[in-house]
């Protein structure tokens, strides 16, 4: 694996800074050996703030520090994922002097560094290469919808979300690894850029496709997966959420990708989409579930992310939803998400 520097120039402590929380805690990809941020976090563990687990991943006041701390570092991951993906300019300016420095970037939001004529010279330059993962594929590269997903027998799980930055990804991957942990061979579609920058081999970048091939390249994704492994379950990683006005997102995961059971995570202190008050009020678990339910799915768990709980609170919390509800609620990064796993054995046996 490449070894790899992420920057978040003082967003780590945000959910601004996802893609780096992301590969803080697992990538199969790159090895993370630091976190760019800022003064306030310097020397600081990133996992150890991210969610308290130490991972030996330190965070770094600036490029200079980080690169004489990691010499061997061949990479720099923007780490972050801004609203209308834009490149900050304080961004552009250490992505400058880390190119300078010889580093490759890898960058994951929709403006692209090859589009930037003074970053490609630099780069020529210092024979290092810029990758925008989020970069359309060329329209002979994409696969429209055929109906093939409606043969396979594999089941299918969609992991989605209420809202957006939720833990969608972060509880496909834990559901994927609690699998392996039962010798259960379980393989995760990734529908963003963090999905790939953390090594999935199958999937796509679901907001920066055509939208008259979304359908296809996720069926082509799930298809290309269940030939190639033959994997006993498939997750789907979701976007955004069914009903967030900014992103409606979901459904194609039940319909195109005929996935017939639902792990849904929900907030029960979050009470406006995306914080944001004028874009209305985040409906009832009850709602979402009817909704899902309408398109033919079934919600096996529920998982709760725990912004805004104490411990006591998200106990109390999980008891009593699986009272009102009677399926399990997982508690991913307090508990992990091995609940489930006696429902999953169901679902492939």
């Amino acid at each position: 694996m490449k070894k790899a520097l992420v920057l978040t120039n003082g967003l780590y402590t945000t959910s601004d800074a996802k893609t780096a929380h992301g590969l803080v805690r697992g990538s199969e990809r790159f090895l993370i050996a630091g976190i760019i941020d800022n003064a306030s976090t310097a020397n600081k563990d990133a996992g150890e703030i991210l969610d308290g687990v130490h991972r030996n991943i330190p965070l770094f006041a600036d490029l200079a520090t980080a690169i004489v701390a990691v010499p061997d570092a061949d990479t720099l991951i923007i780490g972050v994922a801004t609203v209308g993906g834009k490149l900050p300019t304080e961004m552009l300016v250490i992505i400058k002097e880390a190119i300078s420095c010889r580093l490759s970037i890898v960058n994951g939001l929709h403006d692209y560094l090859n589009d930037h004529a003074d970053l490609v010279e630099l780069a020529q330059k210092n024979n290092i290469t810029l990758t925008d993962i989020r970069k359309p594929k060329k329209r002979e590269d994409l696969h429209f919808f055929t109906g093939d997903i409606f043969n396979i027998k594999t089941p299918i799980v969609a992991v989605i979300g209420m809202d957006c930055a939720m833990g969608k990804r972060t509880t496909a991957r834990l559901l994927r690894e609690a699998c392996a942990l039962e010798n259960i061979k379980a393989e995760m579609i990734y529908t963003g850029q963090t999905g790939w920058l953390q090594g999935n081999q199958y999937g796509f970048v679901f907001d920066s496709t055509l939208n008259d091939f979304v359908s296809g390249e996720l069926e082509h994704a799930i298809l290309s997966c269940n030939k190639e492994v033959s994997p006993d379950i498939i997750f789907l990683e979701g976007q955004s959420a069914l009903r967030n006005p900014s992103g409606p997102c979901g459904l194609e995961l039940l319909i195109s990708g005929n996935a017939k059971n639902v792990v849904l995570l929900f907030a029960p202190k979050r009470i406006y989409f995306d914080n944001e008050e004028h874009w209305g009020k985040i409906p009832s678990v009850e709602s979402e579930i009817a909704i899902i339910e309408h398109f033919g799915s079934k919600v096996i768990a529920l998982a709760m992310n725990t912004e805004g709980c104490s411990n006591e609170e998200a106990y109390s919390i999980q008891a009593s939803m699986e009272s009102k509800l009677n399926i399990p609620v997982l508690l991913p990064l307090q508990s992990g998400v091995s609940k489930l796993i006696p429902a999953l054995k169901k679902l492939i046996s």
